[in-house]
């Protein structure tokens, strides 16, 4: 492995001369630029502390989990689809003389999940899944790091097994067939009181450029807000207003019933309820207006004050408001104000290890063992993925430009031409019947036959950026001085920064000792305050791509000497290594109820959108309205459903 491969070789003040470069361009990056700019940026990961940090693999370019620099939607797995989008098709089509009965567009979670369901049916059928990433998963990436000779996981996407409502008899049935128990792991792996018993709790961190001052306060238990925010550097009047929204029960809406609350809380946004219903001060805005980003990755601006009602954010609690969602509610508030949601676990790698599962399922000499315990610490051979002798391929770095449908033509014995690009040389392959199972917005220009509505249904289905960036330390004695574990950033660039959630299974465990190096997750959303939700991604994404892994770098280490310098952190001296995963195009899309009323029951554009087109079927999350894990699954079943019924 060579020092490019490693996380220094390049100072702090390299670089900030590299960002001044980079922000003296007027305007936005094209993709081209970004992915230049990214491809050199992510040979140069700053590390003072490489004598602690161990190599993360004999050959780590090799390993995709242990690849570090800018992961995620990484640099080679969308220039061509961009290409596409702007109607150019670089290079030539040649035939496989590959024939396969079912070819899966997508191996993330609802690609690997069609496999699944369609091997089940037909034991023998051959199988080629396409994907464009580097590594299978989709969103359910998994970031590995060999820290002084241990083992650490996190998340690259995809966090926990949750859904806003119970899991689906399939989705489960799937789970537990691949050896997921998600009620038997919730009890038995989660420790959720390990940092509170080492009188760790949440923090708040205030930023200099939105408050004035950097300040780090604790969430005591048993304190009163009043208590909590006395030396935070806001007003008088916002102190007391934020206390005011959290403890005390006013009904803010008399003389309106239940339901008629909920309609007027449904028309307006969380920062309005807080200005024009509680009248608070337009400082405590700033406090806000972040608390939305982990669920739409928008600001209170933009999201419904009924939909923040059904995830229990302060304020409402005097108003007397029955349980149960209307139908003016987003999915995700809606499922939880019925159901209050599935059981929630959290594995290692998040979900991760939902699609290393199913992986082992479709290609056991891929992945040894056979439990979920020994599953976590396996090493995956990616060369067993797309062997001669297997009758299921995974094919990585593959992006698919074109699916059409062939039957009826002369001379196309099979139903699907499928064409893809790989190493700079395109290929076409033929298969019986297809699965789209990427994401929904790009299939209008990969399969433009389409009917028009379809298209247009599709092309609406714009998914959420966000960024989860995984970096190592040397130790977390920093945070057990400052006794947080977990940190909201009202104003910061990354708004949530937390310690790894303590775990034990199998052969794996999260560190006991605040003397051992830890994996810290930290969550950007790049969106665009002020704009109504659509125009915040549509920003949002285009900034995402613009931003080089110098600037993720910089924010992370600046960020963390903020929050933790008083405490000995030294950013230069204490990380040893930094994954940023950037995702351009994350959550589903959701309906917003910020844009209107809803669609009537089979008429929203993710119904519209996946529509079964001749011998192609449509799944992805996307085609189910819900960024959760369960609906990929479900809509992988539907689509093979769908193909296996005629």
């Amino acid at each position: 492995m060579n020092d490019r491969d490693k996380c220094e070789g390049i100072t702090r003040r390299d670089l900030l001369q590299s960002l001044a470069l980079a922000i003296s361009v007027p305007g936005l990056l094209t993709s081209e630029q970004s992915a230049a700019q990214t491809s050199t940026s992510a040979q140069n990961i700053p590390n003072a502390a490489s004598t602690v940090a161990t190599q993360l693999h004999d050959a780590v370019s090799d390993y995709p989990p242990a690849r570090t620099g800018l992961r995620g939607t990484h640099v080679g797995a969308f220039e061509v689809a961009h290409n596409l989008r702007d109607g150019h098709q670089p290079y030539p089509i040649e035939e496989s003389g590959q024939h396969y009965d079912l070819v899966i567009v997508g191996a993330g979670i609802s690609g690997l999940a069609a496999a699944w369901f369609y091997r089940q049916q037909r034991p023998h059928a051959r199988i080629l899944i396409l994907d464009n990433h580097d590594d299978f998963g989709g969103h359910a990436k998994r970031n590995e790091f060999n820290l002084n000779g241990e083992l650490h996981l996190m998340n690259g996407g995809t966090l926990s097994i949750q859904s806003p409502r119970p899991y689906s008899a399939v989705a489960e049935s799937l789970l537990r067939s691949v050896g997921i128990n998600a009620q038997v792991l919730n009890k038995r792996i989660q420790n959720r009181k390990f940092y509170e018993n080492h009188g760790l709790t949440s923090g708040i961190f205030f930023d200099t450029e939105t408050f004035g001052r950097d300040a780090l306060i604790r969430k005591v238990a048993g304190h009163s807000w009043k208590q909590v925010l006395a030396d935070a550097p806001l007003g008088p009047q916002a102190r007391k207003d934020i206390a005011r929204i959290e403890e005390d029960h006013i009904d803010y809406l008399p003389g309106l019933t239940s339901d008629q609350k909920k309609q007027r809380l449904s028309d307006i946004s969380y920062r309005d309820f807080l200005l024009d219903i509680v009248k608070a001060d337009p400082e405590t805005i700033k406090f806000y207006q972040q608390r939305t980003h982990g669920e739409y990755c928008i600001g209170i601006e933009a999201v419904s004050a009924l939909d923040c009602w059904g995830l229990d954010f302060p304020g409402f609690q005097g108003l007397g408001l029955a349980p149960g969602s209307i139908p003016r509610m987003g999915p995700t508030a809606g499922g939880f104000a019925d159901t209050e949601g599935s059981v929630d676990v959290h594995l290692p790698d998040g979900g991760a290890t939902v699609a290393r599962s199913l992986v082992r399922s479709l290609i056991p000499a891929a992945i040894p063992g056979h439990t979920v315990e020994d599953l976590i610490t396996a090493h995956v051979d990616y060369s067993m993925l797309d062997r001669p002798e297997n009758t299921l391929h995974i094919r990585l770095n593959s992006i698919v430009v074109s699916a059409k449908n062939m039957a009826g033509q002369e001379g196309k014995p099979d139903a699907v031409r499928v064409e893809y690009v790989t190493a700079e040389r395109g290929y076409a392959v033929h298969a019986t019947q297809c699965v789209m199972a990427c994401w929904n917005m790009v299939i209008p220009y990969l399969c433009p036959e389409l009917p028009e509505p379809q298209k247009e249904a599709l092309k609406s289905l714009a998914k959420a950026p966000l960024v989860y960036a995984s970096v190592a330390i040397k130790n977390w004695k920093a945070f057990e001085k400052l006794g947080v574990s977990s940190i909201y950033s009202p104003g910061a660039y990354f708004y949530s920064v937390w310690l790894n959630e303590w775990l034990s299974i199998g052969k794996y465990h999260t560190p006991h000792s605040s003397d051992h190096p830890i994996v810290v997750h930290m969550v950007h959303t790049p969106c665009e305050p002020g704009q109504n939700g659509t125009d915040q991604l549509r920003i949002g994404r285009a900034k995402l791509l613009a931003t080089s892994l110098e600037t993720f770098q910089i924010n992370i280490r600046t960020q963390l000497d903020a929050m933790l310098g008083k405490a000995g952190f030294d950013s230069s001296r204490d990380i040893l290594a930094i994954t940023v995963n950037r995702w351009p195009h994350g959550y589903a899309f959701e309906y917003d109820p910020m844009l209107g009323p809803p669609n009537a029951p089979g008429s929203e554009p993710f119904v519209i959108g996946r529509q079964r087109f001749g011998s192609i079927a449509i799944a992805n999350s996307d085609s189910g309205g819900l960024a959760y894990m369960d609906s990929a699954i479900d809509q992988a079943h539907r689509a093979v459903s769908e193909l296996l019924s005629t």
